[in-house]
């Protein structure tokens, strides 16, 4: 295959002469419908971009406590008339949590069953039976977990939620390469691939055709999406809807102010007169700690993944080329001799795009402030820092039977 040649991927036919003609043909199907062009990445001269950093404006807490009747009112009627629609960032699995299988799955009750998926679905009902109107919810799953959630969702009746409203739909796939940029083996006539991260769910959304029809019959305006991994997040939270209609920006983000200078958050700022979130890593000690005349920092809020993004804009830029991310991740892969590798040590690359990325496209954005304790309980881990017993002592702290 020329595609094979082009790129240096001889080593995926390895196998070739083991298998039968129909798996071959899904080796060749696979490889025909990967795009090789990650690749390309593992090439780019690594620029250092300078830019111009400076603070944004947030609104507080207390600031939106001033104007939360009139945020709420707006907000509710948005929803009331269609324009708001729901996306869930579910294509990952359990594995830090040392569960084989879709990451919505994992069971954080304790003495009775509490799924991940099911307190997205109580979140989300607070809003929809209080105005009496279901909300489109779309969910992106990956190849990797698409089958077993869609069954999970059908066997739990979709937790009380109409399923008439629920559409899933899968994000594209990006192949696994070891450190060479060979890529990888999963099986004989599989290629190891990854979920492509979660910046590809607009194209992903309006790629898949009931997903499309669906958003296009609501006629909504606005879609809030959110990751599967706070069970604590508010979901078409008619307050954050209002304002971020209110101010006329593009994209409104839930954030948080941090716990300290280092917290390993992404950090709503202006770049280069732009909104944008800036990794903690790359924050620098100085800007951590600079602060205001008043002692407050002046990079102090971070993201958790809950934005609302109106999908005119979004029309707009999704032919825009987001970075893609190269991380360094542990991944299962044949050897030479055909034997199943599951390396101790990170020993390949997995490419990535994030949606933090799409605010830098939009041109304006609204920092919308929330109180951690009520809104932000991420499981990242089984124990310890953002974790299930850390989201388990604050589901526990906001009412919720565990």
């Amino acid at each position: 295959m020329d595609k094979i040649e082009k790129y240096h991927q001889e080593q995926l036919l390895r196998f070739e002469n083991e298998l039968s003609g129909d798996e071959k043909k899904e080796l060749y199907k696979q490889i025909q419908e990967t795009d090789f062009s990650y690749l390309d990445e593992l090439n780019k001269e690594q620029k250092v971009e300078l830019c111009d950093i400076a603070p944004i404006e947030a609104l507080t807490i207390d600031k939106i406590e001033k104007n939360k009747n009139k945020y709420k009112e707006i907000g509710e009627t948005a929803i009331k008339n269609g324009e708001v629609a729901t996306l869930l960032l579910a294509g990952g699995m359990g594995t830090r949590l040392g569960f084989d299988g879709p990451k919505g799955m994992y069971d954080v009750g304790i003495t009775h069953n509490l799924f991940i998926f099911e307190c997205i679905i109580n979140n989300l009902k607070k809003v929809t039976d209080s105005l009496g109107v279901f909300i489109p919810l779309f969910i992106m799953t990956s190849d990797k977990n698409d089958k077993a959630t869609r069954e999970f969702f059908e066997e739990k009746k979709y937790f009380g939620y109409s399923k008439d409203y629920i559409r899933f739909f899968t994000q594209e796939m990006a192949p696994c390469t070891d450190l060479q940029g060979r890529i990888l083996l999963e099986s004989k006539n599989r290629l190891a691939t990854s979920p492509n991260g979660n910046g590809g769910w607009f194209n992903s959304l309006i790629k898949n055709k009931d997903a499309k029809e669906l958003l296009d019959k609501s006629g909504a305006k606005w879609i809030n999406i959110f990751a599967v991994d706070n069970v604590l997040q508010k979901i078409a939270d008619p307050v954050f809807i209002g304002a971020t209609i209110s101010a006329g920006v593009e994209v409104g983000a839930k954030v948080i102010r941090k716990v300290d200078p280092y917290e390993k958050v992404g950090v709503m700022c202006l770049k280069n007169g732009k909104p944008s979130v800036i990794e903690y890593m790359d924050l620098g000690e100085e800007m951590a700690q600079k602060t205001d005349a008043g002692g407050e920092r002046l990079y102090n809020f971070g993201v958790i993944l809950n934005y609302l993004f109106n999908i005119k804009t979004m029309y707009e830029i999704k032919d825009k080329k987001l970075p893609v991310h190269v991380v360094t991740k542990k991944i299962e892969h044949l050897d030479a001799e055909g034997n199943l590798i599951k390396p101790d040590e990170p020993n390949g690359h997995k490419f990535e795009m994030l949606c933090v990325d799409m605010i830098e496209l939009a041109s304006t954005c609204l920092p919308f402030e929330v109180v951690r304790e009520k809104e932000f309980a991420p499981i990242k881990n089984k124990t310890g820092v953002d974790s299930v017993e850390s989201a388990r002592v604050l589901l526990q702290k906001n009412g919720v039977m565990l």
